[in-house]
């Protein structure tokens, strides 16, 4: 396996693309391309979860993809005690910096693909939390002037072949409504400064509420999409994924969306190998066996 870290720009060393490259093998059809996918940790847009990160790219290794995890800009480096560190942070981390970042990991990954083995065509990305808003913002904004122009590519090769979301973040509209609705005091003031980091401001309009919110902006041109999330999650509400679903069956973009009875946010696997704590351990998430088999459907 060929595990390196890229620095994605030079004038921002935070922003990396950590490797699990499969190598070729004269025993597993050395001229037959693999599939690959780009994990999107979350973490609310302030940092990145450890958890959301190697241990899902080292499962889909194991399934024979190419795994790659991108530490896109966020308001403090890496993971982060949301309730101790100190503010302010990088104010770079404001949308859509970490739109250009995802789009410039799936440039690097398919300018690589002869030399890495992967097929161009078949390339998944997976988010987690804010990391599934990432992903999804792509998907909805891939064709867009604005992404190809500050790239300097032409926009088809932004696009995702695919998008597993897991636990998304996706509509800020509604979120608002939720959080002011049922959130705690501690969740408050955490969407508080998630909204400082994205927004530029702890407390946006609805219109920029609105123009971030990836189910406002679907159409028929989004890749195929695998949603999942828990009924229960009380950080990042299921509302998020059932509006997107909604959004994308009216726009007949093809969708798969599984909604688990129980489990709280930022499960990640949901096994030992992703657990922080034993709430992270969640017998009956079968997501990701549902989220391959998305994936062998697609190609």
């Amino acid at each position: 396996m060929l595990v390196m870290k890229l620095q994605l720009w030079d004038d921002a060393d935070y922003v990396t693309l950590q490797t699990y490259v499969l190598e070729r093998s004269p025993e597993l059809s050395p001229d037959r391309r693999r599939p690959a996918v780009i994990v999107c940790p979350g973490g609310g847009y302030m940092g990145t979860s450890d958890r959301e990160a190697e241990p899902v790219a080292l499962r889909f290794a194991a399934q024979g993809y190419h795994a790659f995890v991108l530490r896109y800009t966020t308001y403090w480096p890496g993971f982060v005690d949301f309730a101790t560190h100190p503010l302010p942070g990088n104010p770079k981390t404001r949308y859509p910096q970490p739109l250009f970042d995802l789009g410039k990991a799936i440039m690097v990954v398919r300018q690589h693909a002869e030399a890495w083995n992967v097929d161009p065509d078949r390339i998944a990305i997976c988010g987690f939390s804010a990391g599934g808003h990432l992903a999804a913002s792509l998907g909805v904004h891939w064709q867009d002037d604005f992404l190809s122009e500050q790239l300097g590519v032409p926009n088809q090769s932004l696009k995702p072949n695919a998008l597993i979301l897991s636990y998304p973040l996706l509509d800020f509209v509604s979120m608002k409504q939720e959080v002011e609705a049922k959130a705690s005091p501690e969740d408050k003031e955490f969407w508080r400064k998630s909204n400082l980091a994205i927004f530029g401001t702890p407390d946006p309009t609805d219109e920029e509420r609105a123009r971030l919110s990836p189910p406002r902006h679907v159409s028929s041109s989004m890749p195929p999409t695998f949603v999942w999330h828990t009924a229960d999650d009380d950080l990042v509400y299921v509302s998020n994924a059932l509006n997107l679903a909604s959004a994308m069956a009216a726009h007949q973009v093809p969708f798969e969306l599984h909604v688990f009875e129980s489990g709280v946010h930022g499960m990640s696997l949901g096994d030992e190998t992703s657990a922080g704590g034993a709430e992270h351990v969640n017998a009956d998430s079968q997501w990701m066996r549902a989220a391959l088999k998305f994936l062998k459907r697609r190609g």
